[in-house]
């Protein structure tokens, strides 16, 4: 068997709104809006991320001690993929012409982050890389919190802030506990994507329901530091 045992980031990109999009919304479009999507999102990780896994609505991805990621860049990285995301976001609604309720529906869908930093062991199932541990555990079950909010933030657990070096505090991150069954609480903090010091000048966004007039009824999201 070829395991070994690895450190560092583990990853979960997560579409929010997902399963209301796909269960109410015509299959074919609908699949082909969370592909493109997704395809940004995989774009601005990887590299310096590693894809493990595609997970439905989820990237998956790892930032190993092999990885060449600085690790102030760690949160530079997330900020990048969803302003990718809601940019990609953004030209669907614009340029769809289609009536269905998917190419209707697209401004509901959002995007969530779960980061994780620990020990996780590699090893292959049918030819096939895989990884498992604690830490790919709770990484998933953070997926499932109660941040009072839809998309557009990073859960950060706290050996991440640790590992990167934050001030939470300082940096204005909102402490947040969950609490799982057989792995306790577990203390994480809150970054905001849609603002925040590593980015520069606003991404604005058509509003959800479109048809305002310019600079009216619009979100705005930072665009990252290239």
């Amino acid at each position: 068997m070829n395991n070994r045992t690895d450190h560092g980031f583990l990853v979960l990109a997560d579409v929010s709104g997902f399963t209301a999009f796909v269960t109410t919304t015509e299959l074919e479009h609908g699949s082909e809006i969370i592909a493109a999507l997704l395809d940004e999102v995989i774009e601005h990780l990887s590299p310096p991320l590693e894809i493990q896994e595609i997970e439905g609505d989820a990237v998956f991805a790892l930032g190993g001690e092999d990885a060449r990621l600085p690790r102030s860049r760690l949160l530079q990285v997330l900020e990048d993929a969803f302003v990718a995301f809601k940019t990609r976001q953004r030209a669907l609604q614009r340029e769809e012409t289609c009536g269905c309720g998917a190419c209707q529906q697209i401004w509901r869908l959002d995007l969530k982050m779960v980061v994780h930093h620990g020990p996780f062991l590699r090893h292959t199932v049918g030819g096939r890389s895989r990884v498992t541990g604690t830490a790919v555990i709770l990484v998933h079950r953070l997926l499932k919190n109660d941040v009072a909010r839809a998309g557009g933030y990073a859960l950060l657990t706290e050996p991440v802030v640790r590992s990167l070096g934050i001030d939470a505090a300082a940096a204005g991150l909102a402490a947040h506990t969950e609490r799982y069954e057989y792995l306790g609480d577990v203390r994480c903090f809150v970054r905001d994507l849609t603002t925040g010091p590593l980015s520069t000048g606003p991404l604005t966004l058509p509003s959800p329901r479109g048809g305002e007039g310019e600079g009216e009824g619009r979100e705005s999201y930072p665009q990252a530091i290239a």
